[in-house]
């Protein structure tokens, strides 16, 4: 049976659970195939200088390391700003955080609260940005400084790459997850797991999407029947 071509975050989700503990395929295994597919991606589409990783605390943001080791390894200028107390990282994300930290990738702890200012001075001279913050579990208001970081990246002439989907958006309605304060990564392209996300549907969600591709992680579509 194909992968359906719409899923849900509860569906999402489920398809990560049920590879790992029904067909033992490890979690980190799916992370390395999702952040590989998304810098085979990024690549097609052309990187001509620096490239600055946005990486959150969860598997998002592991997703993010493994590009910033893969970008790496392709010889590209990449630096990684990760917004969490690095000993905060838990499982599969924490493994890919020691590999690039032993590895040398230029890292930026950011845990205090940056000016406007402050992140478009960093944006500034950046080829590309990936938006490796928030995933498809995000719900409710989002905390600072996320909707800081959120506006930077979006005033920021680079190009951006959201992954999974832009963080910010709700995965099933298409909409930012804050009616009070709609605020999401307006993205140029997004690199989406496994199959598009109900919210895509929405036309609402397109301005934040831009163009979408699926990336395969080598989930058996057996699971599917």
């Amino acid at each position: 049976m194909p992968v359906p071509a719409v899923m849900s975050r509860d569906q999402v989700r489920d398809v990560d659970r049920r590879a790992i503990e029904d067909y033992g395929l490890p979690g980190v295994v799916l992370m390395e195939n999702a952040g590989r597919g998304c810098v085979d991606w990024l690549l097609e589409l052309g990187v001509a200088g620096r490239v600055v990783i946005c990486a959150g605390r969860g598997n998002n943001g592991g997703d993010g390391f493994v590009i910033a080791r893969h970008l790496a390894n392709r010889g590209k200028d990449v630096s990684v700003l990760l917004f969490c107390d690095p000993t905060v990282l838990q499982g599969d994300a924490a493994i890919n955080f020691h590999v690039i930290e032993r590895s040398g990738t230029e890292i930026r702890v950011i845990t205090s609260a940056l000016s406007d200012d402050d992140l478009n001075a960093v944006f500034g001279d950046t080829d590309w940005i990936v938006d490796a913050l928030l995933g498809t579990g995000t719900r409710g208001a989002l905390r600072e400084p996320f909707p800081t970081i959120i506006r930077a990246i979006n005033c920021s002439p680079a190009r951006t790459l959201a992954i999974d989907l832009p963080s910010g958006l709700d995965c099933d309605s298409g909409t930012p997850v804050d009616p009070n304060d709609p605020i999401a990564v307006q993205a140029d392209f997004t690199a989406t797991f496994v199959a598009r996300k109900s919210g895509f549907a929405n036309p609402e969600s397109v301005p934040y999407t831009g163009e979408i591709r699926i990336i395969d992680i080598g989930v058996p579509h057996s699971m599917f029947d």
